[in-house]
C-alpha cells in the first residue's frame, strides 16, 4: 500500500445508518464551524491542511455562494494526529458506505478515509476530515492514485490566510458523481480559473473519467 493511503477493505464493527438517520443527519451539522473558525484552531499546525468541496470554491470566488451542509477540510493521512490534538473533549467518528464508527479506533482510521468532528455534549458534527493518500509532502489522488501532485501547488490561501483547495482539484472530485449542486458549482467557477487552471482540469478529467461531459466545456 502507497505510504499514506487507507485501506480500501472497511472494518467490522461499524453502525448502519438507517434511512431515518441519514435523513436526520443534516440537523446535526447545523453547528457546523466556518472556514474562519477551522483556521483559527489549526493555526499553528505543521501539517498541510486545507479546505476543501464546496467551501474551498467559494474561498476561491471570494465569499459565499451558496448554504454548505457542512465543511470538509483535507489532510495527509499520516499526519491526522496533529489535527486530531487541536480538539480535546471533542471526538471523531469514521464514516464510510453508510456506516459510522463512532469514536474511531486507530485500526478504524486506517482502514477509512472520511472523519467526523463530534461534539459528545450535544452529538453535533462540527468538522468533516478527509485523511487522504500522500507520500511524503507529494498528495494522492484517491480515485486515481496515477494523479500526483506537491502540497506545495495544490493548497491556495485567501487574502486573510485562510488555506483551500485549488478549485481544478475540488471540481476534479466533483466531476465523479456530477450531481445538481456540482454541475452549478462547474457552471460557477470555470470563467473564474485561469488558462492555466482549465487546461489543468481538461488533461486531469480526461485521466480520471476519461470521455466526461464536462470537457466539452473546457
Amino acid at each position: 500500500m502507497t505510504p499514506g493511503q487507507v485501506s480500501e477493505e472497511l472494518p467490522t464493527g461499524g453502525i448502519e445508518l438507517s434511512p431515518a438517520e441519514l435523513d436526520a443527519l443534516p440537523a446535526r451539522w447545523s453547528s457546523c464551524w466556518t472556514p474562519m473558525e477551522v483556521a483559527q484552531r489549526l493555526a499553528g499546525v505543521a501539517a498541510p491542511w486545507c479546505v476543501a468541496a464546496g467551501w474551498a470554491l467559494d474561498l476561491f470566488r471570494g465569499g459565499q455562494t451558496r448554504e454548505h451542509g457542512d465543511i470538509e477540510i483535507a489532510i495527509p493521512a499520516a499526519r491526522f494526529p496533529e489535527v486530531r490534538d487541536r480538539f480535546p473533549g471533542y471526538v471523531f467518528d469514521a464514516v464510510g458506505s453508510g456506516q459510522i464508527w463512532e469514536n474511531a479506533t486507530p485500526e478504524v482510521l486506517a482502514a477509512t478515509h472520511q472523519t467526523w468532528l463530534r461534539d459528545p455534549a450535544t452529538g453535533d458534527y462540527l468538522l468533516d476530515v478527509f485523511r487522504e493518500p500522500h507520500d511524503g509532502e507529494t498528495w494522492i489522488c484517491r480515485h486515481d492514485p496515477t494523479i500526483r501532485l506537491p502540497y506545495r501547488e495544490i493548497i491556495h490561501h485567501t487574502a486573510d490566510g485562510i488555506p483551500y483547495l485549488a478549485p481544478e482539484l475540488v471540481l476534479l472530485f466533483k466531476a465523479r458523481h456530477a450531481r445538481p449542486k456540482d454541475q452549478a458549482d462547474f457552471d460557477a467557477v470555470v470563467p473564474h480559473l485561469t488558462l492555466a487552471g482549465r487546461t489543468t482540469l481538461a488533461e486531469l478529467l480526461a485521466r480520471a473519467h476519461p470521455g466526461h461531459r464536462w470537457l466539452a466545456n473546457l
